[in-house]
């Protein structure tokens, strides 16, 4: 069972919570977490790399044997070694099967053999084992957003949030507002946003959520402007591209939109629909 919520923030007053983690970050030396390479070609949800804290004070025998199967886990998955990544949770596991970083790996790998629900009790039983922990907690969030429970993330990143230790809060501020966009919450979607781009200016997830948001709004001269940031700050994604090419469309630049749609086409020759139209068509 979940331990009881602490922690949780409350959203009516997030401006002045993200104003002070803001401040906050800029303060901040601790170095506690590890991250995994972000993976940016995800067309279903966009999210910031997924997180590893593989630092513990337990120095026991069977901890010290998961904590560095972990971590060569941790390097199997960035070289795009899944079996590698699989063997290592496993064996972490074994080792300890109370270490939260290991049901965070074995989470990873289940994501990426597409094993959905394999992922949700695995990131579930690392927030169970580490419920204050702002990379754990923003790992469920995610997962919660990409597999349509929307309205459900946003406490979880809030919890995120809620760890003062937590170094980098705009990856949650960031997965909070593409979750609020998705869940019509637009308001709020800004808010995080807006707060995510203050710390990192160039965060991929944050900015392609803002073009959404404004192009959803009907402000598509603002949408282009995120759009291109989005585009500029990180390798592009097959919904950014489609994105990209719908908003030109919208202002009129039909040789802007064939060229993203071309793009598309060549950088993504396995998207089916591939167009700038509504539903993915010209």
């Amino acid at each position: 069972m979940l331990p009881p919520e602490r922690g949780i923030v409350v959203r009516g007053p997030v401006g002045g919570l993200l104003l002070g983690l803001v401040v906050m970050v800029a303060m901040a030396g601790c170095n506690r977490l590890s991250f995994i390479k972000p993976d940016y070609t995800r067309s279903d949800f966009r999210r910031t790399a997924p997180e590893l804290d593989v630092v513990t004070d337990d120095r026991s025998k069977s901890t010290v044997k998961a904590r560095t199967a972990v971590q060569q886990g941790q390097l199997a998955y960035t070289k795009g070694d899944l079996d590698g990544a699989r063997k290592a949770a496993v064996d972490a596991l074994k080792s300890n099967p109370d270490f939260a970083a290991a049901h965070t790996l074995r989470a990873l790998v289940a994501d990426a053999d597409g094993e959905v629900e394999v992922a949700g009790d695995h990131y579930r039983r690392a927030i169970e084992l580490a419920p204050h922990d702002g990379g754990t907690l923003n790992n469920y969030g995610t997962w919660l957003c990409a597999n349509g429970r929307e309205q459900e993330s946003l406490q979880w990143f809030d919890r995120a949030l809620a760890d003062r230790g937590y170094r980098t809060p705009a990856a949650a501020m960031a997965n909070a507002g593409a979750c609020a966009v998705k869940a019509g919450q637009g308001g709020l979607a800004v808010k995080y946003l807006d707060a995510a781009l203050a710390i990192d200016p160039q965060n991929p997830v944050a900015l392609a959520a803002m073009a959404e948001h404004e192009f959803r709004a009907g402000r598509a001269f603002h949408a282009r402007a995120f759009s291109q940031r989005r585009l500029a700050a990180a390798p592009a994604d097959a919904r950014s591209l489609l994105l990209a090419s719908q908003i030109e469309e919208k202002l009129g630049d039909k040789d802007a939109a064939d060229g993203y749609v071309q793009r598309l086409r060549a950088e993504f020759p396995d998207i089916s629909g591939s167009g700038a139209g509504e539903n993915g068509k010209r």
